[in-house]
């Protein structure tokens, strides 16, 4: 427009110059032109700011319509940490209301273990070294409850020189996540310890942790260190015998395919000594991602090389008898395992010297009798004979095995046994007898005993240690709940009898550190034992007592209401006060305070009985010690658990 204007003024002084008329008219076309394409372009120009503003304000709209309803957490967070704007699911989240969310910093909201991570995240991203964040912290609610959430998101700057002006943040509730995790991280624990106490090995696969994990038990097995083998996923692969190889990848890929329930194999792995070990692999992937790759699987392995030891034994047997009888013979006269063969009548045909031994009876006088005047089994736990199987015709006669079998002989003395009974089969799959293989499992069954009493009992006292206890809480919690649902829901003239009331003492001796400090650990345990005699001797025999650790121990009451529990409290405090215990010539007075909860319908899980007597006690120890102290029956209103959880932490 100005070059228009200019020549409109550049024609108006030329036609001063007397130039001639169609010079003149040609100018001003020339002005008028340039005047029209001017107010065109700006025309454009207007036309397009007028697109961008719309656009602008098109794109601020779907981004507050989509922060408003989202599902997750959004936040507008400055560098001062002051929260500028946030959305509905966010102060839900926290259980405030936008305007109060609004009016607080990101520290006021934060837990306080989990600042130093937001603080160094902001300091990060002022000096420039990141532009986008992402990490779990909690946050705290409205009434100071923790949650946790994850966090996703990034910087804005200045687009002229790259300062940063605030962050934007995606806030996921995973408080729900995480204590699932934690619950599995409980169960896979006592999953692990049922495991190891069965001697078995446990091997956790994680994709996420870029390798696996091996049990101490796991790793012992095969004559290593805790951790020796953890880290790359592949490497047990290398430690399994060449010919076995194939049949493991094969069950492997059979598993991740979805063609198996679970993974199961059987395989001989390298000892680090250098021998072959027989293993039973059991695994299961437990969690894939969306194209259905493994992220983690668990599993078990147990050795086996002795079963299978006795399986090739048994299978040489087999095809011994079949060829060369007389070759067999020879073999079984010389073999460790007590051996006796049968017809298919049942009467006996072979002895070998160790069946000799074990059964008491020679073979001159077993030959041609029926099994049953020479070997009698019975099973260990009901005492019922244990039979021998007699496969039917065509059947293919598998071995049958019993690790709890019990061998009565002629003079009625015992022998704990474990047998392996097998039917001999001829070419024409028809039953020709038995081969019985077993061996004197007395030692190896009195040290499985020995292993299930120290697993349930406190090595010190003898009484029931703090697992076995747990358990049996939970058992006596469980029939209550059972119990008062079926005298809830039952009909006219069940006769299901509700189950009695228990009552759970919680026992903390009073002024044992003393004795400890003066007479070192030797009194203290001497005085445990005491102790334990002491509160076993004043309850019935049904009554159970453990030492839950220290000097703390439990009792449950099997049968009795409040008060029978109150006055049996004051007699353990009685007896424990009446010891009269001395060490090196020095006199030593204990006492005990001890806090009771019932156990009956409506109480509660085990740790909240717990936590009830334990807070009990800590009243019983506030009022002075050496005495007893009841949770208030209020406690065990169903819905009110707001006291519950004042004496879980008073505890």
């Amino acid at each position: 427009m100005v070059v228009g204007l200019v020549a409109v003024l550049a024609s108006i002084l030329l036609s001063r110059l007397e130039l001639g008329a169609e010079a003149l008219k040609l100018c001003l076309q020339i002005a008028v032109a340039m005047i029209a394409a001017s107010l065109f372009l700006t025309a454009l120009f207007v036309r397009q700011i007028v697109e961008d503003r719309r656009q602008i304000g098109e794109s601020e709209q779907r981004f507050r319509r989509a922060m408003e309803d989202s599902a997750i957490g959004v936040a507008i967070v400055g560098l001062d940490g002051r929260i500028l704007q946030t959305n509905p699911a966010f102060a839900t989240m926290l259980g405030y209301s936008r305007e109060e969310i609004e009016a607080l910093t990101f520290f006021q909201i934060t837990h306080p273990d989990d600042l130093q991570i937001g603080r160094d995240t902001m300091i990060d991203l002022k000096a420039g070294k990141i532009d986008a964040f992402h990490f779990e912290k909690r946050y705290l609610r409205k009434d100071g409850t923790p949650v946790w959430a994850q966090l996703a998101g990034s910087v804005i700057r200045d687009e002229d020189n790259g300062r940063p002006l605030y962050l934007v943040s995606q806030i996921e509730d995973i408080d729900a996540r995480k204590q699932s995790e934690a619950r599995i991280a409980e169960a896979e624990t006592r999953w692990n310890f049922a495991l190891a106490s069965a001697g078995q090995g446990v091997w956790d696969l994680d994709m996420r942790k870029g390798g696996t994990t091996y049990s101490g038990t796991w790793v012992k097995m095969l004559g290593y260190a805790d951790g020796e083998l953890d880290g790359d996923p592949d490497r047990w692969l290398t430690m399994i015998h060449p010919d076995d190889r194939e049949l493991v990848a094969e069950a492997d890929r059979a598993h991740l395919a979805g063609e198996t329930p679970f993974f199961e194999a059987e395989f001989r792995m390298r000892h680090k000594d250098g021998h072959w070990v027989w293993i039973l692999d059991r695994g299961k992937a437990i969690e894939r991602d969306a194209v259905g790759r493994l992220i983690r699987a668990i599993g078990s392995l147990t050795d086996i090389t002795q079963r299978k030891e006795a399986e090739a034994r048994l299978i040489v047997s087999a095809a011994m008898l079949a060829d060369e009888k007389e070759r067999l013979r020879v073999t079984l006269q010389s073999i460790g395992d007590a051996v006796i063969c049968t017809d298919a009548a049942n009467r006996v045909t072979f002895m070998n010297p160790v069946a000799e031994k074990l059964t008491g009876v020679t073979s001159g006088e077993a030959l041609g009798k029926t099994l049953g005047h020479v070997y009698w089994a019975v099973d260990e736990e009901t005492g019922q004979r244990i039979g021998v199987a007699r496969a039917s015709t065509g059947g293919t006669g598998p071995a049958e095995q019993n690790s709890r079998a019990v061998l009565i002989r002629r003079d009625d003395t015992r022998c704990s046994i474990r047998q392996v009974v097998s039917p001999i089969m001829n070419e024409r799959a028809e039953f020709c007898g038995l081969v019985i293989v077993f061996q004197d499992f007395t030692d190896a069954r009195a040290l499985q005993r020995q292993l299930a009493y120290a697993a349930a009992h406190d090595a010190l006292t003898g009484l029931a240690n703090r697992s076995s206890f747990i358990r049996t809480m939970e058992e006596l919690v469980d029939r209550s709940g059972k119990a008062d649902a079926a005298d809830t829901t039952g009909s006219v003239g069940d006769t299901t009898g509700s189950i009695g009331e228990h009552q759970f003492m919680f026992v903390d001796l009073d002024h044992f550190k003393l004795v400890n400090d003066t007479g070192g650990h030797a009194a203290g345990d001497a005085l445990l034992k005491r102790v334990a005699e002491a509160i076993r001797g004043v309850l019935g025999p049904e009554d159970i007592v453990a030492r839950l650790g220290g000097d703390e121990f439990a009792v449950i009451l099997m049968s009795g209401s409040a008060a029978s529990g109150m006055i049996a409290a004051r007699s353990i405090i009685d007896a424990i006060r009446g010891l009269n215990f001395t060490w090196d010539g020095r006199a030593h007075s204990i006492g005990a305070s001890i806090g009771l909860a019932p156990i009956r319908a409506g109480c509660g899980e085990v740790d909240e009985i717990i936590a009830r007597a334990d807070a009990a006690c800590y009243a019983a120890k506030a009022a002075g010690r050496g005495c007893v102290s009841a949770a208030p029956d209020e406690d065990l209103k169903g819905a009110d658990t707001a006291p519950s959880k004042r004496l879980a932490a008073a505890s």
